[in-house]
């Protein structure tokens, strides 16, 4: 099962006072792409509202259908995103240090697209839905480009399988001549 940490396990800066964020939780989050131009501030007010999570190999983080109420970005391990066809389970990518998933169902709100399995330990910083909307209420600038940088990496992400199912659709076809 799940080891869920809260925020208080780590020395963290609370709005107010207390101690700074460590600095390798930040760094993780100004490097992803879904945090690129967010403020150090908001970054530090998203990680105070976050739990760490920690999983061994062949763990879950969440199962293909489940209701989704977080992100997660991957701090140390690998991770593979898989979906279930024909009963069986196809491997879609796999994720490591730095990446992160979940997000796409905090934007369409539905249940979770895929599976997300721990093929190594790990060690994952969870967003709530929650905390980011107690980022919009503080900060609706930072909020709304963290959701503008999720789009972007949706739709980066998109254009890779578009790609990917051309390429396999050119592959099909019978060599003409």
């Amino acid at each position: 099962m799940p080891r869920w940490l809260t925020a208080d396990a780590w020395p963290a800066q609370r709005m107010e006072g207390a101690k700074p964020v460590p600095t390798s939780k930040l760094e993780i989050l100004q490097q992803m792409p879904i945090f690129g131009g967010i403020s150090d501030e908001a970054l530090q007010f998203l990680l105070v509202r976050s739990s760490a999570v920690k999983l061994d190999a062949g763990e879950f983080f969440f199962h293909e259908g489940d209701s989704a109420e977080s992100l997660y970005v991957l701090e140390r391990g690998k991770v593979s995103i898989t979906k279930c066809w024909e009963e069986q389970n196809c491997i879609i990518r796999y994720l490591a240090q730095g990446d992160c998933f979940g997000e796409m169902a905090l934007i369409d709100m539905g249940p979770r697209s895929a599976t997300v399995r721990a093929e190594e330990d790990c060690c994952a910083i969870e967003l709530s839905l929650n905390a980011l909307y107690e980022l919009y209420q503080q900060d609706p600038t930072q909020f709304a480009m963290i959701q503008m940088n999720m789009a972007r990496e949706l739709s980066r992400r998109l254009r890779e399988v578009n790609e990917r199912l051309f390429q396999m659709q050119l592959d099909a076809q019978p060599p003409k001549g």
